[in-house]
């Protein structure tokens, strides 16, 4: 199933029904009276969060939502049935803005979470509403008001306490396939995985947590290359960043400059990511035969105080006392998910989406 995170909708409240003109006719009631009934109310849109979505993948074929109308007012005092409302379902994590103004107007992040993004229009007084012993046969009535319009954009942040971070083929989707059940596409080629991966890791008897992984990054991602900021957002909600270094004989690169390059990224798009608490942890032991890398990392991390581990996924050296720790760490930082702050798109005044 294709993943789409970011979207623009365009949602139409209903119009309020129009106030009736109506005049009591009964046998033996001479000068009734009026009896216009009101207008309905218009129906809202309602964006109401669910736990049975994982994408945005639905808004891509359908961007205009209208709820219905309000009904009319009748005579006899009867008045008009409100419009029904339009419950527009999004996956828990979206937030929505004001695509004109940028305003966030809600972040759904809990289920059944909702919000009102448009507001049906009242429903116009009847005739009835406006006799008075001056004017007692008023031949006029109220007409609905207009419901709300909007362009809204929703845009998708998943929910994670773990996000796993590194360059492309850095070995995140094999040990997220090894410590979970999911099955993220794994290939020896650059950008593999081409949109995040949730997984549940279990441990205990009914404890678990959720680990995140996100798409490649490379040296100019807070700009757009690559996959870009496209995969960033993700990355904000995460309580615990679990970045991944390459540590083979495959590669000759330097394990310090490919964390420093992928931090600094982090750091150009939002000073909070970077301010995020992270771990190291050297993949494809199996294949590391060149000493230096790993005591390189080592040097790297006594100096910066930040927890480092060496694994490998395919003979699971070192996996089992990585997920240790990362359980120890998640119930201390528990609580602490939703706790976040809205960060800026590196303040751009262009979307790459539009």
């Amino acid at each position: 199933m294709q993943f789409i995170d970011y979207v623009k909708i365009h949602v139409k409240a209903g119009d309020g029904g129009r106030g009736c003109i109506s005049f009591r006719r009964e046998k033996f009631v001479p000068r009734g009276g009026p009896d216009g009934g009101d207008g309905g109310r218009g129906g809202h849109v309602i964006i109401r969060s669910t736990n049975r979505m994982n994408t945005l993948l639905d808004f891509k074929y359908k961007k205009i939502y209208k709820a219905k109308r309000g009904q009319h007012g009748m005579g006899k005092n009867m008045h008009g049935k409100d419009g029904e409302d339009l419950v527009i379902p999004v996956p828990i994590g979206t937030v929505i803005k004001d695509a004109l103004t940028g305003e966030i107007l809600s972040d759904l992040v809990k289920e059944g979470q909702e919000i009102i993004v448009a507001k049906g229009g009242k429903g116009g007084l009847g005739n009835a509403h406006f006799a008075t012993p001056v004017r007692q046969s008023p031949r006029f009535a109220q007409p609905g008001e207009k419901g709300e319009e909007r362009l809204l954009i929703l845009e998708l942040k998943l929910l994670a306490d773990v996000g796993l971070i590194g360059m492309p083929n850095a070995g995140k989707s094999t040990l997220l396939s090894v410590i979970s059940s999911a099955k993220p596409k794994i290939a020896d080629y650059p950008f593999t995985t081409l949109s995040p991966v949730l997984g549940v890791v279990k441990y205990g008897e009914y404890k678990s947590f959720v680990v995140a992984d996100i798409p490649g990054l490379i040296e100019g991602a807070h700009k757009g290359a690559g996959l870009g900021f496209q995969f960033l957002r993700h990355i904000e909600r995460t309580s615990l960043l679990v970045h991944l270094v390459d540590i083979s004989d495959y590669t000759k690169d330097d394990p310090v400059e490919c964390l420093e390059k992928i931090n600094k990224e982090l750091e150009l798009y939002s000073r909070m990511l970077i301010e995020k608490p992270q771990i190291i942890v050297g993949t494809k032991l199996d294949i590391a035969m060149e000493n230096w890398k790993k005591e390189r990392l080592q040097e790297y991390c006594k100096e910066k105080k930040i927890e480092c581990f060496f694994i490998s996924s395919i003979t699971r050296e070192g996996v089992d006392s990585l997920i240790t720790y990362l359980t120890q760490k998640i119930e201390e930082l528990k609580g602490d998910r939703h706790n976040f702050k809205y960060v800026s798109m590196n303040n751009l005044n262009i979307n790459p989406y539009d």
